[in-house]
């Protein structure tokens, strides 16, 4: 099995990607979903990120996702020791979807973080989805509803695209000028010899 990483900064299109990597039949994990599932449910997490930042960060059995955001984008610290709780716990249970997974011949995972929570130890290549900073803002401002300072802020919290290339394996550039189609079937082809 060839286990795929996909990355990229916010608005920059890995999600669009991974959609076309399950045309391909391959299964995507969605770790921001994931991610967002375990911090309602992972008793490890809610004790881990209340002892940090307070009873008040989880209402009833949910997180207060607007209060988490607060606290950690623009507060390195709180960031990091946000990361530091939630990565491990996202790790296990990637590894546990994996192991579901074992008949197919290639997964992916689908992860904003992935270089800065270690993900790629995991993988066997890396993939980053590059675009316009432009583009990614309009992009995110559209289907998130957010402001452009708040995009910023999400964009700045991220390791930037020049440091995640020189680490990928891949590079898919998602400018309106390349086909994705063509650039995800070339990935494909060249990490055939692999399984």
């Amino acid at each position: 099995m060839i286990k795929l990483g996909v990355t990229g900064g916010i608005g920059s299109g890995k999600s669009v990607v991974c959609d076309v990597f399950r045309l391909h039949d391959i299964p995507v994990f969605d770790a921001d979903r994931e991610a967002k599932k375990l911090n309602d449910t992972s008793p490890v997490i809610r004790e881990k990120l209340i002892n940090n930042f307070g009873p008040d960060l989880y209402q009833g059995n949910k997180l207060d996702r607007k209060k988490l955001a607060n606290l950690i984008f623009n507060n390195a610290e709180n960031l990091r020791i946000t990361n530091a709780i939630i990565h491990p716990e996202l790790a296990k249970y990637f590894e546990k979807w994996v192991d579901q997974r074992k008949h197919h011949a290639v997964i992916a995972i689908d992860a904003a973080v992935l270089y800065e929570a270690g993900f790629q130890s995991l993988l066997d290549k890396t993939i980053v989805v590059m675009a316009p900073l432009e583009t990614r803002i309009e992009r995110a401002a559209k289907r998130d509803r957010l402001s452009k300072e708040q995009i910023t802020a999400r964009a700045n919290s991220q390791m930037n695209d020049e440091e995640k290339a020189g680490l990928a394996d891949f590079i898919i550039h998602n400018d309106g000028r390349h086909s994705l189609l063509e650039q995800v079937a070339q990935i494909l082809q060249d990490i055939s010899t692999l399984y």
